[in-house]
């Protein structure tokens, strides 16, 4: 397979480069003058790996700022794949790279600001309450995600192994377009993503690791429930209860044929046999078939239709592989 493998020489390359990317390489002064010497009034988040600041450059593009928290020898490799990385891809459902500074003791990466924040902000964080996102966003930001992974496995050359999806590192932008973010990382461990099983019993990495990853943040994104090691959603559905795993706060709004078809993706990405998940081209062409229009699903639990094939239960979850479905994850702490 071809994966990326980079290292800290990236910086003995890194004037080589520069005429290849479409970066700009900022200087110290222009950043501090951006996010107004990196004002905590300014701050968007912060992470195991330092801050994350919202600027303005001189002109007028708002943009956001990641700066290291330390410069050891893991910083410097993780600052160099992740500027080497996102140098190399360009894709509407990727986080683009503007430009980054290195000196001193400072490591700095910008980006095209979000304005809409974080996935997991509008699931689970201080967004929730505020902007609810409805089906129709849900689904786009699934297929945005996915056409994102798929890019890296298929259309990335070398191949871009992601290691860490998970809904904190899918950015919204202002129209709610889903972009993968922070595939730089060359973490020999995901800290708190969504592992695969033979990643986190083995370490065996592979684009099957990231598809798996997808499909428990799918379930994550309809459902709006935090992954957990139990599997609260496989009973819901074997019974054709597909309705309960949605998000409550919809109001039964979403559209049944195509939350059939997204459960059905899911738990074929959460096979515990890496040879029985799809590729993430398939998934891609999986999520795009089928759907029509949003209704209203009354909440009857239990209720079952009698024709067998259309209540809701997902029979067949798999290929002919005939492998165990199951949504599990992995959450390292």
């Amino acid at each position: 397979m071809n994966c990326v493998n980079f290292s800290i020489c990236f910086f003995v390359r890194r004037s080589k480069k520069r005429q290849c990317y479409p970066w700009e390489i900022f200087t110290l002064r222009e950043l501090q003058h951006a996010t107004n010497n990196f004002h905590n009034d300014n701050k968007l988040g912060e992470g195991g790996f330092g801050s994350v600041y919202w600027g303005r450059t001189t002109q007028g593009t708002e943009i956001a700022v990641k700066r290291l928290k330390a410069i050891t020898l893991k910083a410097e490799i993780e600052f160099a794949v992740e500027v080497e990385i996102l140098g190399r891809v360009r894709h509407k459902n990727l986080l683009g790279l503007r430009g980054y500074y290195a000196g001193g003791d400072e490591r700095l990466i910008v980006y095209d600001n979000m304005p809409n924040h974080s996935l997991i902000a509008h699931l689970h964080g201080h967004l929730a309450d505020d902007v609810l996102l409805d089906w129709h966003r849900r689904m786009n930001i699934i297929i945005g995600t996915a056409e994102g992974i798929a890019h890296l496995h298929h259309e990335s050359n070398p191949h871009i192994i992601h290691r860490d999806i998970k809904a904190s590192n899918i950015l919204l932008d202002s129209d709610f377009n889903a972009k993968v973010a922070d595939f730089g990382f060359a973490k020999l461990i995901p800290e708190g993503g969504y592992l695969a099983p033979e990643y986190a019993m083995w370490g065996k990495v592979s684009e099957s690791c990231d598809v798996f990853s997808f499909g428990i943040l799918v379930f994550e994104i309809i459902s709006a429930r935090k992954p957990i090691e139990k599997l609260w959603a496989t009973p819901h559905v074997k019974g054709g209860r597909l309705h309960n795993i949605v998000d409550p706060r919809l109001r039964g709004r979403f559209d049944p044929a195509q939350l059939k078809n997204v459960v059905r993706v899911a738990m074929r990405c959460t096979d515990r046999n890496p040879e029985g998940r799809p590729t993430m081209a398939e998934v891609v062409e999986m999520l795009k078939c089928g759907g029509g229009e949003v209704v209203v699903v009354k909440d009857v639990e239990g209720e079952e239709d009698d024709d067998g094939d259309d209540d809701g239960t997902i029979s067949e979850v798999g290929n002919s592989r005939g492998h165990g479905r199951s949504w599990t994850s992995s959450r390292m702490r």
